[in-house]
């Protein structure tokens, strides 16, 4: 199953995805850099400053990427039963995640989770323009 990213809360693509990879489906996201995440800007912008700031001692860990696929997938990864065993790990296998469409999926018919709602939201590629 091919899901297009693009005007999708990052919330119910993330749910939607879990719950097909666990069902077995194998699950490719494409356009992640258009995925919306809702809420103000400066809310946004403060929680992920955060997330980025909490590095651990010696710079182990926890990390934050600055990626959109990996944002999208690391979202996924917290609607999964445990991500390192059983039946968790094999449906967070099952994931893929792209920034752009990659060719071999340009032609494929893909899902849209889209509802055209409006609310406040920004696109993930524009989270870190003002994070440094």
């Amino acid at each position: 199953m091919i899901i297009d990213g693009k005007n999708t809360v990052l919330g119910r693509l993330a749910s939607y995805a879990a719950k097909e990879s666990l069902k077995g489906e194998e699950i490719i996201i494409v356009n992640c850099q258009n995925v919306l995440i809702s809420g103000g800007r400066k809310n946004i912008e403060k929680e992920f400053k955060e997330k980025r700031g909490r590095v651990g001692s010696g710079q182990r860990g926890p990390k934050y990427s600055r990626s959109s696929e990996k944002i999208v997938k690391r979202t996924i990864r917290g609607m999964l039963p445990d991500h390192r065993e059983g039946r968790g790990r094999i449906a967070f296998k099952r994931i893929r995640c792209y920034s752009g469409v990659p060719e071999e999926y340009q032609n494929s018919k893909k899902v849209s989770l889209d509802t055209g709602d409006k609310i406040k939201s920004i696109e993930i590629k524009e989270v870190f323009r003002w994070i440094k």
